[in-house]
């Protein structure tokens, strides 16, 4: 399936990846949930996220942070402050401090408070999706705030293809625990 396009491809896609990432996650074992994550052995896997992210908590407070970020942003702007997707001082290149602080300030949230606030969270993204026609979403320049990109994007962005992010990522962790 492609990248969405349309609001309804949209909720399906971020639908969808969210009941399978919350399958794997149901089907997780207690070993699972309890091995640190670890992917140092694969030279593969070089992105920050492999070294910064190391359990289930931490997958669902970067998707919980990140739905924050879109809620505020797009709120923000709808209310006439302008504000950039990512807050100051981070931009796309530096993002990925900003997921170290994302990760530093939930050190001590409990795994069930994490799960809590991310399905809090999505479903509050998706109801805000919902408020938005398919013009609003996928057409470019439907808001100066969006930049190039379009609103949909931000929203494909944060939901769909995060939610795929954390299933590759809860499957390369289940790999390793198997060869344990």
């Amino acid at each position: 399936m492609g990248r969405p396009t349309t609001k309804t491809a949209l909720l399906t896609a971020a639908t969808a990846n969210y009941e399978k990432l919350n399958a794997l996650v149901s089907g997780l074992t207690e070993q699972e949930l309890r091995t640190p994550f670890d992917f140092s052995g694969d030279e593969k896997k070089k992105e920050a996220h492999w070294k910064r992210d190391q359990n289930l908590r931490d997958i669902f407070i970067h998707l919980y942070e990140w739905h924050q970020l879109l809620i505020n942003w797009v709120r923000a702007n709808q209310n006439g402050d302008p504000k950039p997707f990512l807050p100051a001082p981070y931009n796309w290149r530096t993002y990925g401090q900003m997921n170290q602080a994302f990760w530093e300030k939930h050190q001590a949230t409990s795994l069930d408070d994490a799960k809590f606030m991310f399905q809090t969270s999505h479903a509050e993204v998706m109801k805000l999706a919902d408020c938005f026609s398919d013009q609003e979403l996928f057409c470019k320049g439907a808001y100066p705030w969006t930049g190039g990109s379009t609103l949909g994007s931000y929203f494909v962005s944060t939901t769909a293809s995060h939610y795929d992010w954390a299933i590759k990522k809860l499957k390369a962790h289940r790999k390793n625990c198997a060869r344990i």
